[in-house]
């Protein structure tokens, strides 16, 4: 790899002495699991996510319209099943559980007022509990008719398996001590129109949360490719935006000038999930907000500017999704538990928990990012806030050619606000990442031009 020179200001000149550090490879290659997280990863248990599955399923239906008082059937003992569970996993651990209600007003898909209650596990952060991860599946479901509430709607894959995922990663995490406060949300009222994410995502705006990544969990069933064709059952597809769903008129006119499309919040959270990635499993990261003419959970929280994603099997069989169970013409229809695949919702569960450990356990992705513009000149000075976590050890500048997918140089600073060096802004994409004394590193924001 060819060295770079890099030139520091003065401010970062005392910590790193006059010697200049070579850049290094910062593309896509993947982390290893540090102990922690091996722990973690081996602790997923396919068993229990059958368990979860299955008893989801057994409700009939948890469309969002169904009974909140019957005690076996419908939405409300859903509801009830899935609070209670999480209490037994808090449960000795500074985990809390709660439920959070309100009333949705009558809109095309809720004909009458109707409750929604999302249920919520929080495990505070040890370090900066300001700093949040959220990650959600559904537990509401649907068949052909979004608003028919009595048929059976198992609602196996779409969504009791994103639920499962939520509520495994709540369990196998509860003990632990990330650095970062993560929240384990089994929202409702996605079927009828997200509704549930969004008074959750409203709540943390109201309270000015800093909510620096969230991840939808949504049809993460099985695998499997239906007619025997790519892709492999160890893909998991995660759609990441590029142009921010709630950028300015202002902020669109800054991208547009410096060709910022692939560089927004939450591509780089997706950068940062494809380099964590378990082995043996492939993330296929989708430059797309969702697939076409579908949503999920997260473009909640996209909407309130929070960086966001969602991960979703590879390959959806469609005749198992939003349908009546019936056979027809020798195909069986509906959301039934039969096409499930645990082992896989297993390693979906392991993805998102090495995402969210490697998230939590790293500092926070740094702020108030600009690269100075006030001067023609071929050097690069980049300035930033520097965080308060009690491990931060320092910074690096990273940056790629303008076509590259990745980081593909990196640069340590040292625990300094404001670093120079001796590449040219008009020629890449710059990238500030924060690292701990662990060698763990924060997905990279990219710069603002300021003059």
């Amino acid at each position: 790899m060819t060295r770079r020179r890099v030139l520091l200001t003065a401010a970062a000149a005392a910590p790193l002495a006059a010697s200049a550090r070579a850049a290094q490879a910062a593309g896509p290659r993947r982390r290893s699991p540090d102990r922690a997280l091996r722990e973690i990863l081996r602790e997923i248990d396919p068993r229990r996510i059958e368990e979860t599955v299955r008893r989801l399923a057994d409700f009939g239906t948890r469309h969002t319209l169904s009974s909140q008082t019957d005690p076996v059937r419908g939405i409300g003992a859903a509801r009830d099943w899935i609070h209670a569970r999480l209490q037994e996993y808090a449960a000795g651990t500074r985990m809390t559980v709660e439920l959070q209600s309100f009333v949705q007003p009558v809109s095309p898909r809720v004909p009458t007022p109707t409750v929604i209650t999302n249920v919520i596990a929080t495990l505070p952060g040890s370090a900066t509990p300001e700093r949040i991860y959220v990650v959600t599946g559904h537990y509401d479901s649907r068949v052909t008719d979004v608003l028919d509430f009595t048929s059976d709607a198992p609602g196996a894959d779409d969504d009791a398996s994103g639920v499962a995922v939520v509520m495994e990663l709540a369990r196998v995490l509860a003990r632990r001590a990330p650095q970062a406060t993560l929240v384990f949300a089994a929202v409702a009222g996605e079927e009828q129109g997200l509704y549930g994410s969004d008074h959750l995502a409203q709540s943390f705006k109201d309270k000015n949360a800093d909510i620096q990544g969230m991840f939808s969990n949504d049809i993460v069933g099985s695998g499997d490719a239906h007619d025997g064709s790519r892709p492999s059952p160890r893909t998991v597809r995660l759609f990441v935006e590029g142009v921010p769903t709630a950028e300015t008129a202002a902020e669109a006119s800054v991208r547009r000038s410096v060709g910022g499309e692939n560089d927004g919040p939450s591509r780089q959270l997706g950068r940062f999930v494809k380099e964590v990635e378990p082995a043996g499993t492939t993330v296929r990261v989708v430059w797309r907000r969702d697939r076409y003419l579908r949503g999920s959970d997260h473009i909640s929280f996209l909407l309130r500017g929070y960086p966001a994603a969602r991960f979703t099997e590879p390959r959806e069989n469609f005749a198992h999704e939003h349908q009546d169970v019936r056979v027809q013409d020798g195909v069986q229809y509906g959301d039934l538990v039969e096409f499930c695949d645990f082992d896989y919702i297993a390693r979906v569960a392991r993805v998102n928990a090495a995402t969210l450990w490697s998230l939590a356990t790293a500092p926070g992705t740094p702020k108030d990012v600009v690269i100075d513009t006030t001067q023609l000149t071929n050097r690069t000075t980049l300035r930033w806030t520097v965080g308060s976590e009690p491990d931060l050890a320092g910074y690096e500048i990273v940056w790629r050619e303008t076509t590259a997918a990745d980081w593909t140089d990196a640069v340590a600073v040292g625990k300094v606000g404001t670093a120079t060096v001796d590449v040219s802004k008009d020629n890449v994409q710059f990238g500030v990442r924060a690292v701990n004394t662990s060698g763990h590193h924060s997905p990279a924001a990219a710069p603002r031009p300021a003059s």
